[in-house]
Parts: C-alpha cells; sequence; structure tokens
C-alpha cells in the first residue's frame, strides 16, 4: 500500500470512528435504559456496612472486630483530609497536598520546604503543626428515632426543623457532657437516619516525612485528575500524647511490602467529601443549564486570562501559578461533572432510578400520604429557580476575580446613600477622604481588563444580547474591545476623576452614565429581592429534600448507602484497568513512567525532578509499583485515606480520581471510574533511595519504632 493510501486509510479510520463517537447515543434507545445496582455508590457507613454483599461478592465476610480495628485505626486529618495510624507509636500517613500548604508553618529560618521537603531524622526532630489535628470516631449512636420523634411532633414544617435542630443540639451536647468527646450528629440519607458519632481529637501533630512540593504535585494541574500517574503524593506525621510522648495505640495499619493484587478486594477508608447522588433528576438538570454551566465558564474563563497573563507578562508568572493551580483543579472538577449531567445515558439511569423510587412510594398508600408530593414540590421549586438564576448569577459582581470597578461602583452608591441621609461627611477634605478609603492604592490594569472582558460575556451569556444593560456595555463591540473602552473612558478610571464626581453630591453619583455606577445602580435592589426570593425557594426545598430522605430509607434502608458527609465510610473495590485515550491503561505504573514524564517534557514545570531524585541510593528498582487504580468509590475529602486489603494491612494511600471519575457526584459507575493511589512498595522505594527514611521505612515494616531509633533519640538528650 502507498504511503497516501496509508495516509487516507488512516483519515477514514479516524473520520469514521469519530463519527461513531458522535452518534453512539443516537443508537441507544434511552427509554430501554436502567438503572445499575451501585449508581448510588459504594461509600459504606461503618454502622451499615453490608457485609452480606462482601462475602458474595468477594468470599469476605469481615466480623464486628474487624470493623472496629479499621475505624479506629484511621483518623479525620484537620477538617480538609483522612489519615490513619500506621504504627503502634502514633505515626499517621496522609496525603502529601494534605499538608503542602501548612508546611510554612514549621518553617524556620533560612529553609525553604517547599524546595526540599521536610524529614525529622530523629524523634526529637519531629516539629509541631500549629492548627493542625487529627480525630477518631470511638463512639457511634443511632439518635434517629430522637430525632424523628421531635420532627413528627409537630404538623407545622416550620416547627418542625425548629425541634428538629433543637433536638440535635440538646443530644450533642448531652453526649458530648456524658462522654467527654466532641459529639456530632450527621444527617444521612437526607434526614433519613441520624448518626451520633463521639470524636476523640489529637491536637499534637508533628511532622517527620513531607517531600519537595514539585515531587508531591508532580505534574501539576496537566496531570492533576489524570492516569497514568507517577506520584509520591504522601507524608507523614505522629500524634503526641499529653506527656509529649509519641503516642502507644493497639489500632493501626500494619504494613503491606507487597501492595495491592489484582485478585483481592480493596477498600479504602476515609472521609469522602460530598455526593448529590441522591438529588432528584429536576435537581441534576437545574444544575447542567445553570450551576455548572455558569460555574465552567468563569473558572475556564479565569485559567484562560492567567495564562494570557503569563504569556504577555512571563516575570509574574510565580505570581499565577498557585492561583491557576487552585483554579485548573476547580475547573476540572466541574468540567467532569457538567460532561456527566449532559451525558443522556446517565441521565437515563437516574431517571429509571427515580421513576422506580417513585413508584415504590405510589404503590403504597401511607407512603404515598406522607411523600407523594415530594419530586412535584422539588420541581416547582427548581422552577421557580430557573426564573431567576441567570439574572442571580449575572448581577452578582462581586468575589475575588470580580472586576475593581465594580466594587469601586458599589462603594460609590453607598457613600451616596450616606450622603442623601445626612449621616455622610459632608466638607471637602473628607469627601476626598472618602475616596481615598473606597479606592485602591493601586489597579493591575492589564489584569483587570481581562477581568472585564470575562464579566462581560458572563453577564452577556446569562442575560442575551438584546439586554439593555448588556448593550450598555458591548455598544456593539466585542467584549474585548469593549472592556478596553470601559477602563479608558469610565469616571471610575482614576482617583482623581472620582473625586470630582463625589464633589457634585449624591445626586450626580446617582444619575452618572458612567456603565460600572448604572449596572450597580440598576440591578441593586433587584439583586437584593431574587436572593431573598432564592433563600425562600431554597428552605422550602430544604424541606421536601428531608421528606424525600426519609421516603428513600423507608423503601430502600441501608441497601443503598447515603451521599457523603465527610464522616467516616469504607468503599469495595478492585484493581481493573480501563479503556483510555484509544488504549488501555494499566493496573500500576513504575518509577520508569516518572523519568519518562520527566525526559519527554524537557525537564521543566510540572514534571521537573530535584537533584537527589536523578541520583537515588543504590539498589533502587525503577521497576517497583508506584501508583496503581482500583474501581473504590472516592471524592473529595477522601484524599489521605488509607488503602487496605482484607487483612487490614495498608496496600496504598488514596490521592485522587481520574478525570472519567468526576460524573461521580451524582452517579457512581465503575467502568472508567478510578482511584488512584500510590503503592505501599513505591512509598517505601521513596523513603529509602530518595528521602533517606530508612528510621520511618522500618518502623512501618516492623509496625512500630525500632529500638535502635529510641536508643539515639535518648543518647541525643543527653
Amino acid at each position: 500500500m502507498t504511503y497516501k493510501k496509508l495516509l487516507l486509510a488512516a483519515f477514514l479510520l479516524i473520520f469514521s470512528s469519530s463519527l461513531f463517537a458522535q452518534n453512539m447515543f443516537l443508537t441507544v434507545d434511552l427509554d430501554t435504559v436502567k438503572a445499575k445496582k451501585f449508581d448510588t455508590g459504594k461509600m459504606w457507613t461503618f454502622e451499615d456496612a453490608p457485609v452480606d454483599y462482601f462475602e458474595s461478592t468477594y468470599g469476605f465476610a469481615p466480623d464486628e472486630q474487624w470493623f472496629e480495628h479499621v475505624r479506629l485505626s484511621t483518623l479525620k486529618f484537620a477538617n480538609w483530609c483522612s489519615s490513619s495510624f500506621v504504627s503502634e507509636d502514633g505515626l499517621v500517613m496522609t496525603n502529601h497536598h494534605c499538608v503542602d500548604f501548612v508546611t510554612n508553618r514549621i518553617q524556620q529560618e533560612g529553609e525553604n520546604l517547599a524546595e526540599t521537603g521536610f524529614y525529622a531524622n530523629t524523634l526529637s526532630e519531629e516539629r509541631k503543626i500549629p492548627g493542625v489535628f487529627v480525630e477518631q470516631i470511638v463512639l457511634i449512636e443511632d439518635v434517629t428515632d430522637q430525632i424523628m420523634g421531635a420532627i413528627n411532633s409537630s404538623d407545622i414544617e416550620e416547627e418542625q426543623m425548629k425541634r428538629r435542630d433543637q433536638t440535635i443540639e440538646e443530644l450533642e451536647k448531652q453526649y458530648s457532657e456524658d462522654t467527654g468527646l466532641s459529639c456530632r450528629i450527621t444527617s444521612l440519607y437526607n434526614g433519613g437516619k441520624y448518626s451520633l458519632y463521639g470524636f476523640r481529637r489529637y491536637e499534637d501533630v508533628r511532622a517527620v516525612y513531607i517531600n519537595e512540593s514539585e515531587m508531591g504535585l508532580f505534574g501539576g494541574d496537566p496531570d492533576n485528575f489524570t492516569y497514568p500517574r507517577y506520584n509520591p503524593d504522601f507524608a507523614f506525621v505522629r500524634v503526641y500524647d499529653d506527656n509529649g510522648e509519641p503516642l502507644k495505640t493497639d489500632n493501626f495499619f500494619k504494613w503491606s511490602t507487597e501492595g495491592p493484587k489484582e485478585d483481592e478486594p480493596i477498600f479504602v477508608v476515609g472521609n469522602p467529601g460530598s455526593t448529590q447522588r441522591l438529588n432528584t433528576v429536576a435537581q441534576l438538570e437545574y444544575q447542567r443549564d445553570i450551576t455548572m454551566k455558569n460555574q465552567s465558564f468563569m473558572l475556564n474563563g479565569m485559567i484562560d486570562m492567567f495564562y494570557d497573563m503569563i504569556n504577555e507578562y512571563p516575570d509574574r508568572r510565580a505570581e499565577f501559578e498557585g492561583t491557576m493551580f487552585y483554579l485548573a483543579n476547580s475547573a476540572k472538577a466541574i468540567k467532569g461533572t457538567y460532561e456527566g449531567l449532559v451525558d443522556p445515558v446517565f441521565i437515563a439511569r437516574k431517571k429509571d432510578f427515580e421513576k422506580k423510587f417513585k413508584e415504590a412510594v405510589h404503590n403504597d398508600d401511607n407512603l404515598d400520604d406522607k411523600f407523594g408530593h415530594i419530586w412535584d414540590g422539588i420541581e416547582d421549586t427548581r422552577d421557580e429557580m430557573r426564573e431567576i438564576g441567570h439574572q442571580l448569577a449575572a448581577y452578582n459582581v462581586g468575589g475575588r476575580f470580580a472586576p475593581v470597578y465594580f466594587k469601586i461602583a458599589g462603594d460609590l452608591l453607598k457613600l451616596a446613600e450616606e450622603l442623601k441621609s445626612g449621616e455622610g461627611s459632608k466638607t471637602e477634605d473628607e469627601l476626598i477622604q472618602k475616596v481615598e478609603e473606597l479606592y485602591p492604592e493601586e489597579i493591575d490594569t492589564p489584569l483587570e481588563v481581562k477581568k472585564l472582558k470575562l464579566q462581560l460575556e458572563y453577564i452577556r451569556m446569562n442575560l442575551g444580547k438584546e439586554n439593555d444593560l448588556v448593550e450598555m456595555f458591548l455598544m456593539g463591540k466585542t467584549p474585548a474591545s469593549a472592556a478596553k473602552d470601559l477602563m479608558n473612558n469610565s469616571v471610575l478610571k482614576s482617583k482623581e476623576s472620582v473625586s470630582a464626581l463625589v464633589k457634585k453630591g449624591h445626586e450626580a453619583i446617582f444619575n452618572s452614565s458612567d456603565p460600572f455606577i448604572r449596572f450597580i445602580n440598576e440591578t441593586a435592589e433587584k439583586l437584593e429581592d431574587y436572593r431573598k426570593r432564592q433563600t425562600e425557594i431554597t428552605e422550602t426545598e430544604s424541606i421536601l429534600e428531608d421528606e424525600l430522605g426519609r421516603a428513600l430509607f423507608a423503601v430502600y434502608g441501608t441497601t443503598i448507602p447515603p451521599d457523603a458527609t465527610f464522616t467516616l465510610r469504607i468503599s469495595d473495590g478492585l484493581m481493573k484497568p480501563y479503556d483510555y485515550n484509544g488504549t488501555i491503561a494499566p493496573t500500576y505504573t513504575t518509577f520508569y513512567g516518572m523519568y519518562d514524564r520527566y525526559y519527554s517534557h524537557k525537564k521543566e514545570y510540572p514534571w521537573e525532578l530535584p537533584e537527589r531524585w536523578l541520583n537515588p541510593k543504590e539498589g533502587f528498582d525503577m521497576s517497583t509499583p508506584y501508583n496503581f487504580i482500583t474501581t473504590n468509590d472516592i471524592t473529595g475529602g477522601s484524599s489521605g485515606s488509607a488503602v487496605i486489603n482484607k487483612n487490614a494491612e495498608v496496600i496504598g494511600v488514596a490521592f485522587d480520581g481520574n478525570i472519567e471519575s468526576l460524573p461521580g457526584n451524582f452517579i457512581f459507575s465503575t467502568k472508567a471510574n478510578r482511584c488512584v493511589s500510590v503503592a505501599s512498595q513505591g512509598i517505601l522505594t521513596v523513603l529509602r533511595y530518595f528521602g533517606g527514611a530508612d528510621r520511618i521505612a522500618d518502623e512501618l515494616e516492623l509496625g512500630k519504632i525500632p529500638e535502635k531509633y529510641k536508643e539515639a533519640v535518648e543518647a541525643g538528650h543527653e
């Protein structure tokens, strides 16, 4: 076959594949799509763990002692991550990205821990991290009957909610006083069940081992939410007791030097943040059409804005990179969820689940009387929100990334109100001082022009091209051109012109033709009304959601897990490859891949490698498993969760999900949804061959501090 024919064949193959991908959904009869067994996920609570399901699926039936040991070995890491005990001497494992932003709290003069990482060679060198604590659930009580009793003691909805909240407060106070624990009640199944959790808090947490930032976040935003990965996203801290000694604990996860196996059940234990899998279809469609569409538009627009700034002003790269990583992380999460919401097959599965759920309620006279109205009620509240959702989005021009001129305009109008009422200052000097207070010391004009362009595009998207306010801003021009003209011609462009306007009095401010002032003046009252209406709608929907939760629990009980609530869960899964990018993702990666990323990307950020990573100790094996994937169900807050086998041994630490997992916010699927973790063998390799941290590697393998390291500390104290 000639070269030209090969090209033509390749083109036809790609073209036909593309057409197949585009029309794939058209070949599916959506009316025949059915909900899957685990659409609501596998984030099981410990109080209702599905032992029978574990046994029938994996041939493993953990007993109460196993669950108690696993629960007590697991910790909530501060208010943002998960962690676990991995030694009887209080050693705790979590993710690097859970501690990366607090290393400045332990950094000493002359150090740059972001560049060098941190390792305490001895116990005495472990540094307390101010403001960081861990919590362990030592008590679980079902308080559903008490709270439902309070709710059902009244027929008035507002009174029901008031009594519910009051009872929760009283129970939390009573249990906390009786046990000495921090007791908090969590609503499960949107109020179908209530569990009280008693937490023991440990506040003396000390840094032990933390990798360099560029390694803990290896691959930066481009690799974030992707797989294959090559990331040492782990860290170790230690809990100390009230006497300043390493905490002794009977409950900790022993370390597996063999790591994960493809034929064994794998469990992730941690505190997943939040999901919306029990939401109604009407709620999900509103998120798709308005909420996430707007969020995705704005986040992606801001990322493009900062990329443009870096390209135009390369000397400001360091200034923008941190912000961009945060924005890009959020943008990917929103984009992934949004793509799931526009997938007609996923939505068809949600509709089938809702249809069966409604039928179960309507076919039971008692349930129908109590809950039959819920779906129509929630659909009505979402319809009401659709009437104001676009205006709410467009009129709200506040926030960290809003163009500064909108804030100046708002402050000026507040000053005009003061002047009108006689409360404001009236002498010229005092007016000038007011302007000094409300006007920024410095305006970053290049950045503000880009912010304004994005804001104009956002307002136009929500209000439409024909809207009077949009026409006032754009004046028939593109948003980019209009933004420049507005910045150049606005009365707000300088402190002097603002002072001149203020000196003319409140009427001049109110009647100003300046577009920013006009926009705030014409939308402020409407925005306030819309917000009040939004609050009323949300309160009504909250009551309906509580009823929905009770209906769900009445129909399904604990056969399905509740939505994630940043409380302790256990998720089951297996190592399993998946199709991606026209090929197959391996179940684990090796250190070969890390070096390939480094060299293939020309040794440049965010795939740079520090010097010690280029010169490992002798004996380093590049074929060691590094990162791996499983079908476990995780979401935000699961970061730092221990990944264990059925022997309750650590085989890894979870640090991310792949891009295909992002629709898991509202529906779970094991087809391509993967949890990404650092393998236990990979962690030991990093500690021994790159980190020089044999002390910690030895402790992990032994399950306690080896005697030789204790003796070294004692000798050091002498």
